[in-house]
């Protein structure tokens, strides 16, 4: 039986129904930017896609940056997320351990990246809205960078990575490929397609730096 209260309920339905409305804008938003552009998008387009007034629209965003500045600060979270427990640097033990966990991060970045081909394609036009803007994505994938220069030097020093590796070089051509995956999703949104590259992906990989 609940005990929730009435004026409890009813706020929580409010609440839910702005996070709503909140998720709504956002993908509005995405579609916009998919059609027209970031910057050939207005305020007035988004809010006309979903019937809504421009004052609602600036009751959530300040401005259409503020949405790709949401929604790119979402995607680190998510992936900081997926990256923690039995899929942390040090988690793996041996080599069958890194591609199962190599395996689980994919699949992960696939979810957050890949299955949407808007998200990948704003990620990649954000650098041209502002200097700002430019730097933030920079140090996202100087995050992906750093965070996957930890795997490769823990499994060098286990052993069950190449001893002869240039750990900077590879965490470079590896991000370097799941750049090039986010690129591919934007110019081919086939998921068949976006499944035989990641396993490609994975087979270069392990081709080259597995001990």
């Amino acid at each position: 039986m609940s005990t929730a209260t009435p004026d409890a309920a009813t706020s929580s339905r409010v609440e839910r129904r702005k996070q709503e409305l909140r998720r709504e804008i956002v993908a509005a938003a995405f579609d916009c930017f998919a059609e027209k552009g970031y910057h050939a998008t207005g305020i007035a387009d988004i809010a006309a896609r979903l019937g809504i007034g421009h004052g609602t629209f600036y009751r959530y965003f300040e401005n259409k940056r503020d949405i790709v500045e949401h929604v790119v600060d979402d995607v680190v979270a998510k992936i900081v997320t997926a990256l923690g427990a039995d899929n942390a640097p040090a988690a793996a033990k041996t080599l069958d351990d890194y591609r199962a966990q190599s395996a689980r991060i994919g699949e992960a970045l696939g979810h957050i990246l890949i299955d949407d081909p808007r998200l990948p394609r704003i990620v990649l036009e954000a650098p041209g809205i502002d200097p700002e803007m430019s730097n933030k994505i920079i140090g996202f994938f100087e995050l992906a960078r750093s965070l996957n220069a930890q795997y490769i030097a823990h499994g060098v020093e286990i052993g069950y990575l190449r001893a002869d590796l240039d750990v900077e070089a590879t965490a470079d051509a590896i991000i370097g490929m799941i750049l090039a995956a986010m690129l591919a999703a934007v110019r081919q949104p086939d998921r068949d397609h976006q499944r035989r590259l990641a396993e490609t992906i994975q087979t270069i990989m392990f081709e080259g730096i597995k001990a």
